[in-house]
């Protein structure tokens, strides 16, 4: 079976539906798994989380999920995420925000732990490091886990039956063999990239083969930043989007 991995996409309709059509290309997926942060930042989340249903994903919720139905403070959020949070907020009729409020925080499915931020602190917190790497290990059953929320494209390998840990990219269009270490992956951000590559981000599983495929998507960033500018986003979230940080 083949499953589409997507991530953080916040809101970016453009930036999503390019990647649906190229999972399309690609070949039939079986399931779509959505690791969190479906709305948060962009200008459509209405539309991004309707076009989501229909592919009856297995989702998480992510912390602008979380923000956008007011279950989470928005005080540690920065200025400008802050904002477009209560935009976001005034956006979603029931059925959107219904959706949201029922997402589960943490989901495992055959040898993998879904989860936004970590297994840990599924809402919140940013695994970018061998140190929180090497603790949340212990925070999973299954073999693999899938995380979101950094929009960084990466790896994270269990060495052996020791308290090591190592980091590395997700090679891009290569197959990464899972092998036998437990591993926590990030396939990247569809909506808001953060790793210097404008281009959406995703992964593809193939159960099969026991590989994980890892593409940059280029998408119209322009039309996306057009809307933001008509919905009154904020100038530094429409900016960066053209330079993927």
């Amino acid at each position: 079976m083949r499953y589409a991995i997507l991530a953080d996409i916040h809101s970016n309709l453009t930036a999503f539906e390019a990647v649906l059509k190229d999972v399309e290309r690609r070949g039939k997926v079986d399931q779509v798994w959505c690791l969190g942060d479906v709305v948060g930042y962009g200008p459509d989340p209405c539309q991004c989380i309707q076009l989501l249903r229909t592919y009856d994903p297995l989702c998480v919720m992510g912390n602008h999920d979380c923000a956008a139905i007011r279950r989470l403070d928005i005080g540690d959020f920065n200025p400008d995420a802050a904002a477009a949070c209560r935009w976001t907020a005034e956006q979603l009729g029931p059925e959107e925000r219904e959706y949201l409020e029922n997402l589960p925080q943490k989901l495992c499915e055959g040898d993998f732990t879904l989860a936004h931020g970590s297994p840990r602190e599924p809402i919140w917190e940013y695994l970018v490091s061998t140190a929180s790497a090497r603790i949340n290990f212990a925070f999973f059953d299954s073999r693999f886990c899938l995380v979101g929320h950094s929009h960084v494209p990466l790896i994270f390998e269990q060495e052996g039956e020791s308290d090591g840990c190592l980091l590395h990219p997700l090679p891009v269009e290569v197959p990464f063999n899972l092998g036998e270490c437990r591993l926590i992956i990030n396939p990247g951000g569809v909506g808001q990239p953060r790793d210097g590559d404008p281009r959406a981000s995703y992964a593809i599983y193939d159960s099969d083969d026991r590989v994980i495929y890892h593409y940059r998507i280029p998408y119209d960033v322009a039309a996306t930043q057009q809307r933001m500018v008509q919905h009154g986003l904020p100038i530094r979230l429409i900016d960066r989007l053209s330079y993927g940080w």
